[in-house]
């Protein structure tokens, strides 16, 4: 990170390059024996480190890895080294500031995956933000600031709820450890309140409806990269902080809420989707989708049932890969065109073939396509919500439909058709390092839908752990 720092002049620019993917290979490299050497069959957090941190008031550095957290942290990892490939040729100004943030957000975003301490988890969630607001606020479009504005104020006000709750549960338990948290009694009025906020700042995250809109101005005016890794990672962090945090701590409360939070899934899977049917900007349709998608996670986790929550978590990890290549083919056909209206395009698989093929089949992954990744999620979800009622599984369904619907839409008119200005003719198709990108994310879409127990295994011990904690009650016993 330093040495990408240092690199301040124009001729250290071209080693800040080589630094940061240096870093990033270090990084993605690191977290693999952490996958090979994880205990399938083990309920407990593994690899955990752990030293006193701020005695008087119990605060530990404290890190752990379960089945939710390691393939999260791969998908970070890999998605940071991804994004600092794919800048390998471009002209970005300032561009060791822009790789080092990217490499500081990676970090603390793997730091809230493995944090078991909750003020450690809360300096990690907060401070991720940083990052991200400088990558949109410095690099971003036109109206940048009104974006990261917006973006901070809806992430931090949430967060603040979510510190109360912490402190609440430290006053009753005398620790910040999760595990402390877990067995503590409490009351209903109190569960509900622990609850909701825990919810303002998770729900915001993932974004959940009606506090999404945040999501696509961010996505509009960030550069590509910085869309990659919002949609990709940080979105997770919502969903991933549900099930790790909210659920487990306050499961009375779960149950009690369950109904009103499947309902505001379904409408984001719905009312979203419809929104993203007529978007004109290709940027704003995929964060308009992606709300959507998210929506499943949330609808299944909230089922509470293993099938359902392990599609949400799949739902999680095939989102990363799919939105995340979708947002780099609309970067790199933006780079050329310099707009992303998408009634200014036409025929461009005319003139760059390969890129049209790897864009379509991103498309018909984002529509749910049996074989690749999107599918998988999905399907698990529909099944498990069919246990639930028919009507949910059937309203749930009706995202295939919409998704295939403004996917198509996009497709036909951005790829197909006679071309309709010189510039479309004029187009120059996928280099060697956007073939690299792509053809990455295309193989880990096909290799995780046709082989989903790549993720579930991780997962299928974890599930039934979580599914056990929230099927106990800890209404204190009078």
């Amino acid at each position: 990170m330093g040495l990408v720092l240092l690199c301040s002049n124009q001729t250290s620019q071209r080693f800040s390059r080589y630094f940061a993917l240096s870093a990033g290979l270090i990084s993605f490299g690191v977290t693999w024996p952490i996958a090979m050497r994880f205990d399938l069959q083990s309920q407990l957090f593994q690899f955990q480190e752990f030293f006193h941190w701020i005695l008087p008031y119990r605060i530990n550095y404290h890190l752990g890895v379960d089945g939710f957290s390691v393939p999260l942290i791969l998908l970070t990892s890999f998605m940071t080294l991804l994004v600092i490939f794919s800048t390998q040729k471009s002209d970005i100004k300032n561009l060791p500031h822009y790789h080092a943030a990217f490499l500081i957000m990676s970090g603390l975003m793997i730091g809230v995956f493995c944090a078991l301490d909750a003020i450690l988890y809360y300096i990690f969630w907060e401070a991720m933000l940083i990052p991200m607001f400088l990558i949109i606020g410095i690099w971003g479009g036109p109206n940048r600031i009104y974006a990261t504005i917006k973006f901070f104020l809806y992430t931090v006000l949430g967060s603040l709820l979510m510190l109360v709750a912490f402190i609440y549960l430290y006053l009753n338990t005398g620790s910040f450890s999760i595990f402390d948290f877990y067995q503590l009694p409490i009351a209903l009025p109190a569960q509900i309140l622990i609850f909701l906020s825990f919810f303002m700042a998770f729900a915001v995250k993932i974004p959940m409806w009606p506090v999404h809109t945040w999501l696509p101005d961010a996505h509009v005016e960030a550069p590509t990269a910085g869309s990659v890794i919002l949609a990709a990672i940080m979105l997770k962090l919502g969903g991933y902080s549900f099930l790790r945090f909210a659920m487990p701590i306050a499961p009375d409360a779960t149950w009690l809420l369950k109904p009103i939070i499947i309902a505001l899934s379904l409408i984001a899977i719905v009312y979203i989707a419809l929104i993203a049917l007529v978007q004109k900007d290709m940027k704003k349709l995929i964060a308009y989708s992606s709300i959507s998608h998210m929506g499943f996670v949330t609808l299944g986790i909230f089922m509470l049932s293993p099938l359902a929550v392990e599609g949400g978590y799949m739902q999680m990890i095939s989102h990363g890969f799919i939105s995340a290549a979708l947002f780099f083919c609309v970067g790199i056909i933006y780079d050329q065109t310099h707009t992303r209206q998408i009634d200014q395009y036409g025929g461009v698989i005319n003139s760059m073939p390969f890129f049209a093929a790897f864009a379509v089949f991103f498309a018909m992954a984002n529509s749910g396509l049996p074989g690749t990744s999107g599918f998988v999620g999905e399907f698990m979800v529909i099944m498990g919500a069919m246990k639930e009622g028919f009507w949910i599984a059937f309203i749930a369904a009706l995202t295939l439909l919409f998704g295939a619907a403004y996917s198509l839409w996009m497709v036909k008119r951005v790829f197909y058709g006679t071309p309709l200005n010189k510039t479309m003719e004029s187009l120059k198709d996928i280099d060697s390092i956007q073939w690299l990108t792509l053809g990455s994310l295309a193989i880990l879409i096909l290799v995780v839908g046709l082989f989903p127990s790549i993720i579930t295994d991780f997962t299928n011990v974890t599930v039934d752990s979580f599914i056990h904690l929230m099927n106990r009650s800890k209404l204190p016993i009078l």
